[in-house]
């Protein structure tokens, strides 16, 4: 660059644009940009905004379904659960904030997603959360970010009275420097109910209402989501945003109001990119202009130059459009909730973003150029030739017996109990929740109407319901982007299955490293068609999701982490079977993983194994074939325990249902680790009935009772199963 540099174009640089970008945007605009111009391009052409490097890969996935409603684009998907009722949902990153100030990070992640469920007019009711840290055993920076990560989670789910019902945390070196925090949340709405964001009608009103606009959070979630996190990222402490729950709880409840009264053409909530991003996409997807006047900004403090109001990332904002008739009425809605509203702008024809500070025009922007002319780069996707992660420390040793690999399985970090986690959420809030954490494989909430009134049971009392599950597996995604991906889905679906529920659509959020790395690119091109490929066998939808990259930090890439969330509907919660085995005397009947193996299994991880190049294929027909009977047969109520066979393999699914119920169990399991420790897809733990086991093509091993785990030689009493399982408790006390 040097002294011949345009002027501008060092700031550019420094603002995260390429010197390409940079010329680009003055041929867009034929000059030039002035300090607010460069300030919104700079952020609606980062990564997190404009997914320039991930788009055309996600143009791939499947967006079609019978029950779709609201697909991508919106700033939730939604899906139609019957009686003129649709759910809405959307899973969303917050990983490079919280690794730069956790408990913050995390809060306003969940934040971010209640606003993402309510602007498309849907009552949240219900939050989950998806969660990667270092090793917490040697790691006291990894301990630090989890317990200050789930108490924000905590925090502002609590506090604004939406249950956290679900979720999973796991625990991997690679993600040392780069924590994931990902946060998912449902909502629930008439349909009639439902809004778009397209701004529209020349002369209309943008309203600016919620919070005042502060400094904090500018340059925050777009700009720290798009870079790599070097080791010292102090200084950045001032971009994560600050979040405050109990406003919010106003802004939910004035916004719902506003659309129960018919009152908005279009909505949206500010995140990323704060006012710039949310008035530049309404203008884009309505194909208008926008005029908006700064200084009827109401602020926190004073003296903000226009550049930081419009990129300031201060949380608990909404901007809705309104015809000028009914702009007294949605100010008098906001007084009423105690919820500052602001008139800050007109819709246009122009098809330009034009900012005016005291009636002086201070930018003026395409808003083509900054929302559709953002460039997209091409992927150049190279399978590595070399091993990219290191392997693991061993705590445990080849030779170690059965019983002593199942209670360091139940003991290791990513598979003991993770109930000092949840008891730190409210699960039964808003009273909807039937099943909560570690009661069942998915989370179970009564469809009642979103307003809290209940609907007449069925004819034979039954209690419509949905069914939510999160889930994912950097390891095996590492080892093979393409069948870990599969693997993923195919246990969000599983999950489904085992209360009874039929997937209805898919939420996902993508985390990977540097996409301009070509194994990176592999990673993410492989895995991407892996996801679209399950969804495609599943006949499920993908309604929305969000792309996390560049999580990297200086020991190099976290393990490629697709973050799949599925909802689905079940015609009776009272049928939702639980993990736990119920009865003494019941059959005990397994159906064997597809594909399993010890690869990049938890076992191969304690043992210090490195992860194997590939995994076996999956039958995706002969998966999906498994998940109709045993949907099918829960719903009949002819099981009493189902729970899917994961992390861990088979026998540590059996050892949970003890947990789980209380109860022991004697069964014959192959004196084989790969029968009882390999993971691979769509297996089950079933108890019931011995018929009904055998109908559904399981195995029957053994049956419920006593106070023990006894497999051939290995016995092992309960109280010590138990003992090991709460490890990760006391690690944190």
């Amino acid at each position: 660059m040097g002294a011949e540099a345009p002027p501008g174009l060092a700031e550019a640089v420094e603002l995260g644009l390429t010197e390409g970008e940079y010329a680009l945007i003055v041929e867009l605009l034929g000059r030039e940009p002035v300090q607010v111009e460069l300030a919104c391009f700079s952020l609606l052409w980062s990564e997190h905004c404009s997914y320039k490097h991930s788009r055309a890969l996600l143009s791939t996935l499947p967006t079609e379904g019978p029950a779709l409603v609201m697909g991508p684009g919106e700033n939730a998907g939604a899906v139609d659960v019957g009686d003129g009722m649709v759910v809405a949902f959307k899973v969303e990153s917050h990983n490079h904030p919280s690794a730069v100030e956790p408990f913050q990070g995390a809060a306003t992640g969940v934040g971010g997603i209640l606003r993402d469920v309510f602007a498309v007019g849907a009552r949240p009711i219900a939050i989950l959360d998806s969660l990667r840290f270092g090793e917490p055993a040697q790691s006291e920076r990894s301990r630090y970010l989890l317990d200050h990560a789930v108490g924000g989670i905590g925090h502002y789910g609590n506090s604004i009275g939406v249950p956290t019902v679900g979720g999973e945390v796991y625990f991997e070196a690679p993600y040392e420097q780069n924590c994931l925090i990902n946060a998912m949340c449902l909502g629930l709405a008439p349909r009639e109910r439902l809004i778009r964001s397209a701004a529209a009608g020349p002369d209309n009103v943008l309203i600016l209402f919620g919070a005042r606009t502060g400094r904090d959070g500018i340059g925050g979630a777009s700009v720290l989501a798009s870079a790599e996190l070097s080791a010292d990222d102090e200084h950045k402490r001032p971009s994560v945003q600050i979040g405050d729950p109990f406003e919010e709880k106003k802004l939910l409840e004035c916004s719902l109001e506003l659309l129960d009264r018919g009152l908005l053409v279009a909505l949206q909530d500010l995140g990323a990119a704060g006012l710039t991003s949310s008035a530049a996409e309404m203008a884009s997807k309505g194909e208008v202009g926008v005029d908006l006047h700064v200084d009827r900004v109401p602020l926190r403090e004073p003296g903000l130059e226009p550049f930081e109001i419009m990129v300031s990332e201060s949380q608990e904002r909404m901007l809705c459009v309104a015809t000028p008739d009914r702009v007294a009425d949605v100010l008098a809605i906001c007084a009423h909730h105690e919820v500052h509203g602001t008139p800050i702008g007109t819709v246009t024809d122009t098809g330009r973003m034009r900012i005016f500070e005291h009636g002086e025009m201070v930018g003026d922007m395409p808003v083509r150029a900054l929302v559709d002319d953002c460039p997209r780069y091409a992927l150049d996707p190279r399978k590595p030739e070399a091993p990219l992660y290191p392997p693991p420390a061993r705590s445990l040793d080849r030779g170690a017996g059965a019983a002593q690999t199942l209670t360091a399985l139940l003991a290791s970090a990513n598979l003991s109990s993770r109930r000092p986690l949840f008891e730190q959420y409210d699960a039964l809030v808003q009273s909807r929740t039937v099943r909560r954490p570690e009661q069942a494989d998915a989370s179970v909430l009564l469809l009642s109407d979103p307003d809290g009134r209940e609907p007449a049971p069925g004819p034979l009392g039954e209690r419509p319901a949905i069914a939510v599950s999160i889930d994912g597996s950097g390891r095996r995604v590492a080892a093979d982007p393409y069948t870990g991906t599969v693997a993923a889905v195919l246990e969000c679906a599983a999950n489904l299955a085992c209360v009874g529920a039929e997937p209805l659509g898919l939420t996902n959020c993508l985390n990977f490293g540097n996409p301009e790395k070509p194994h990176v690119a592999w990673q993410l091109s492989e895995s991407v068609r892996g996801l679209g490929d399950a969804c495609r066998a599943l006949s499920v939808p993908v309604v929305g999701g969000n792309v996390s990259l560049y999580n990297e930090g200086a020991d190099g890439p976290i393990y490629p982490t697709p973050v799949v969330g599925m909802v689905g509907a079940l015609p009776d919660a009272r049928r939702a079977a639980p993990l736990a085995f119920q009865r003494r005397g019941d059959a005990i009947g397994v159906i064997a993983p597809l594909g399993a193996s010890l690869g990049a299994s938890e076992l191969h991880k304690l043992r210090g194994e490195p992860l194997p190049d590939g995994l076996p294929a999956i039958d995706l027909p002969a998966a999906v074939a498994r998940l109709t009977p045993i949907r099918d047969a829960v719903r009949a109520g002819e099981l009493s325990s189902v729970h899917d066979i994961a992390e861990g393999g088979a026998l540590v699914a059996i050892a949970e249902c003890c947990l789980a119920g209380a109860l022991g169990a004697e069964i014959e399991l192959e004196d084989d680790d790969e029968a009882r420790f390999g993971e691979g897809a769509v297996g089950f733990v079933l108890s019931g009935p011995e018929p009904a086991l055998r109908a559904l093509g399981a195995r029957v091993i053994g049956t419920v009772g006593g106070e023990a785990l006894r497999a051939g030689a290995l016995s092992i009493p309960l109280a010590e199963l138990a003992e090991a399982h709460g490890a990760l408790a006391a690690l944190f006390r």
